[in-house]
């Protein structure tokens, strides 16, 4: 059903507090005659206005581990409304997807929360159609004291907007205009069959068509002094923020110059920015406040009120608790009530227990600890596990989980930080699970199952460039990342056994990622689909049914390989290798190795073992944590034919191998290469003198390229010329304090082999 007005707006007035002030007065003193005074002119002060934005609060109005709360966060905005002129907006996700207390109550007290907080307006997000847009009409926005805005959604039947496109609202005689907008994505992100009667339009398109109404002096249209969009679509990661190349990046940049500033949402980052606006002055605030109300975005205004032009604009992110998670303000005690009546509503089937954990299970992150959901979790992969074991007696051989459709970590409760486990209730589960996803098997080539996994890297237009999928521990992959599109899978095994192109194997998945969701359209074609009825949330409860007490899969499932040269042709003995290696580390916070070791075997009898660091440093979007440069030489005794070289992490019980053949002997000189210091010991002010010799057997002077390594990290690299007779001696500075072990890598060519020097200890103090 069509919004009954969809194409009109409601003009709102603040009137802010008037405060007088005693000028001339004379407070306690008699009155003096009046005196004739010159006019003077008077510069009328700018009026300020306090913008507050949310976005993505998906239910959670309890304080917990994942959120501050919704009295915290109602306390900030009663402060900033005490001081002044305020308004407060949220980019959209407000319900759908929800933690287990709103969802309990189809996010009843959520709505109630927001209309006690007094929310403005607020952006439709894409979860706001969970359950298709008869119910948003017909429930979600009669329930909403504020109205809910997208420019960019029509009617298909009536070719109008379906949607109230903006709201005006009046501030001490400023008007502020707030423009709605849904990522163009939206058809991926939910059940098509539910959205069937609206059509997305771009996103710039129609915002700017309606920022332009806004700005044209015409009342009848609409008018405001400043513009502000309310988006629901925001940046993978905050490194993205200023990229043109995204999604996003195109919006920000062709948004028209009208839009003071953009209010994100729908990836759950934290950021604010200011973006230059070709024309404009002043800079456009870009701002998003991660998830689930644990920031509020902070938009400051100055307007002079005669000109109503903008004289300044800023943003900034706040928290509502502090470093011990104490409110920063007094909560708000009706927000309060809301929360604690639909606490004791949802506790008697919430703290059901129905499972215990040895630790928290959890999503991704990227560097401050926001949702990556480009990376590996352990809760993506035990999810997998989870739906495996629920349709293995359907055949099921194989589950992928999408990112996306995990609400939040999966938490614990009672327990010792020395006597673990701890308990996981219902609540816990239907947080996980907010979706009413249903599992489904199918059938899927081994050719499909490879453009499946090649569909994590997305379309251009996606939110995000990469999702990765969790994957049952049946199935492992390798991938090189630095692959063009379409390229990036090199090797897939279930369970041990490499899956070739025409092989079938059943796979299972939610009924949304069936439907080709998230753009995985390939699982859309997959052969004898079986729906089995069975939700996601039932299938967890059987499996901790059956199981009781579970750990975190902590395994990585995909490993990023890239080898130079590459494996095709063959390596000669004392040839160099390069292989850059990563997502060998998951990034939820699990216990971090920082090495890796490498076999190189053949026939099951060892050849050579060597040892490599580990960069723990997180890739914000991605799933590189957890790499290394691992320089390899074939050693001169490697048998001929097929070695097999196995890479594990420490600690780690996944190793993968690698197939190295190695070719027939060629006429390539060998070399030994030595390293020396002129001193061991060595004071922090001065280099540490290297001297670096390397030996061809014939006697002749090699040439090439040799690299200097501490403790297996690269610091530089210097040139070795025929000239130089196989030496260099070079100063090595910038070493911290203490012991540092260095080594010497020649890297060879087709005339001489390459060689290693062994470790020379060097101490600064």
């Amino acid at each position: 059903m069509a919004s009954p007005h969809p194409s009109t707006h409601r003009m709102r007035r603040r009137v802010a507090v008037a405060v007088a002030a005693a000028v001339g007065l004379g407070w306690g003193v008699p009155a003096a005659a009046p005196v004739a005074a010159s006019p003077v002119a008077v510069i009328a002060a700018p009026v300020t206005i306090d913008v507050l934005t949310i976005n993505d609060i998906h239910g959670h109005i309890e304080n917990d581990d994942s959120t501050s709360g919704a009295a915290a966060l109602a306390g900030v905005v009663d402060h900033f409304r005490d001081a002044g002129n305020t308004l407060v907006v949220s980019a959209g996700d407000n319900i759908g997807a929800s933690a287990f207390t709103s969802s309990f109550q189809q996010d009843s007290p959520t709505l109630d929360v927001l209309n006690a907080i007094g929310l403005d307006a607020s952006a439709l997000g894409d979860q706001e159609f969970d359950q298709g847009r008869a119910d948003l009409d017909d429930r979600v926005i009669p329930a909403a004291n504020f109205p809910y805005l997208s420019a960019n959604l029509y009617d298909r039947t009536t070719g109008q907007p379906a949607f109230e496109q903006y709201e005006v609202t009046e501030v001490d005689g400023i008007s502020i205009g707030f423009i709605g907008a849904m990522t163009n994505e939206l058809p991926t992100l939910v059940n098509a069959a539910g959205i069937a009667t609206l059509e997305v339009r771009d996103v710039v398109t129609e915002v700017n068509r309606v920022a332009a109404d806004l700005h044209d002096g015409d009342a009848s249209n609409g008018e405001a002094d400043v513009t502000i969009l309310l988006l629901h679509e925001g940046a993978a990661t905050s490194a993205l923020v200023h990229s043109t190349d995204t999604a996003f990046g195109r919006i920000v940049a062709d948004t028209a110059p009208s839009v003071a500033a953009i209010v994100s949402a729908h990836t759950h980052q934290l950021y604010s920015e200011a973006i230059p606006v070709a024309g404009q002055l002043l800079p456009r605030p870009v701002i998003q406040a991660a998830r689930f109300g644990q920031n509020l975005g902070h938009l400051s205004l100055s307007v002079d009120p005669e000109s109503h032009k903008l004289v300044s604009i800023a943003g900034e992110i706040l928290s509502p608790i502090d470093a011990d998670r104490n409110p920063q303000y007094s909560a708000d005690p009706e927000v309060e009530g809301i929360v604690t009546a639909a606490t004791q509503a949802a506790r008697p089937l919430g703290v059901v227990k129905i499972g215990e954990i040895y630790d928290y299970i959890t999503v991704a992150g990227n560097n401050g600890g926001t949702e990556n959901r480009g990376g590996e979790s352990t809760l993506g992969n035990f999810i997998a596990d989870v739906q495996l074991a629920s349709t293995a007696g359907a055949g099921a051989e194989i589950a992928l989980m999408n990112p996306g459709g995990l609400g939040s970590d999966l938490t614990m409760h009672n327990f010792d930080p020395d006597l673990f486990p701890g308990d996981v209730s219902y609540g816990d589960a239907a947080t996980v699970h907010p979706f009413p996803n249903t599992l489904v098997t199918m059938d899927l080539s081994g050719a499909q199952l490879r453009q499946v996994l090649e569909q994590q890297w997305q379309p251009s237009v996606a939110s995000w460039p990469f999702l990765k999928l969790g994957v049952s521990g049946s199935l492992f992959y390798t991938y090189d990342p630095a692959a063009p599109i379409g390229h990036h899978i090199t090797d897939m095994f279930f369970n041990g056994v490499e899956i070739a192109a025409g092989d079938t194997r059943r796979v299972v998945v939610n009924s949304f990622l069936a439907s080709g969701g998230d753009n995985f359209v390939t699982l859309g074609d997959g052969a004898n689909r079986v729906d089995s009825g069975r939700t996601e949330l039932q299938a967890m409860i059987d499996y901790f049914a059956t199981s009781g007490t579970v750990s975190p899969p902590e395994q990585q499932r995909a490993i990023g390989v890239n080898i130079t040269p590459p494996v095709d042709g063959g390596y000669r003995r004392g040839q160099r290798i390069e292989i850059q290696l990563s997502s060998v580390l998951m990034s939820g916070g699990e216990e971090y190795t920082d090495r890796v070791y490498v076999q190189l075997s053949h026939d099951g009898d060892i050849v050579k073992n060597a040892t490599y660091r580990l960069d723990r440093s997180i890739v914000d979007g991605t799933d590189e944590l957890g790499r290394s440069t691992m320089l390899f030489t074939i050693p001169l005794d490697a048998p001929s034919g097929l070695n097999q070289l196995a890479v594990q992490a420490d600690g780690s019980a996944r190793t993968f191998s690698i197939p190295i053949v190695v070719t027939e002997e060629s006429h390539i000189v060998g070399t030994t290469t030595t390293a020396s210091v002129q001193r061991h010991f060595v004071s922090h002010t001065r280099a540490a003198q290297l001297r670096i010799d390397v030996v061809a057997v014939d006697g002749s002077a090699p040439n090439g390229t040799i690299d200097v390594f501490d403790s297996g990290k690269l610091i530089t690299t210097k040139s070795l010329s025929e000239q130089t007779g196989g030496r260099v001696t070079t100063g090595i500075t910038g070493l911290s304090r203490g012991l540092h072990n260095l080594t010497v890598s020649y890297s060879g060519n087709d005339r001489f082999h390459p060689s290693d020097s062994t470790r020379v200890r060097v101490v600064v103090y």
